[in-house]
């Protein structure tokens, strides 16, 4: 019995699934980190974890920023071979 062939188009489906997948947990990770910076400084926490936690927030913001350019707007090689 010969195995199912996955398409470069279902491939390309499934990947870009879990690249959304992934988008979400580093956004998700990055809203956390928003919300403890700011109970942090509601409560009182030095400074330091204060910015520290604030630093993570812009961290996360820019690794989605990074991964989304080499995802959705990165073109495949064979798009830039001759």
């Amino acid at each position: 019995m010969e195995a199912a062939r996955i398409t470069p188009v279902e491939l390309d489906e499934e990947s870009f699934r879990k690249i959304e997948s992934t988008m979400l947990y580093v956004e998700e990770a990055r809203a956390r980190a928003e919300r403890a910076a700011g109970e942090m400084r509601e409560l009182g926490a030095e400074q330091h974890l204060v910015e520290a936690t604030e630093q993570v927030c812009e961290d996360l913001g820019e690794l989605a920023r990074r991964y989304r350019h080499r995802t959705y707007f990165a073109a495949a090689k064979a798009q830039t071979s001759f």
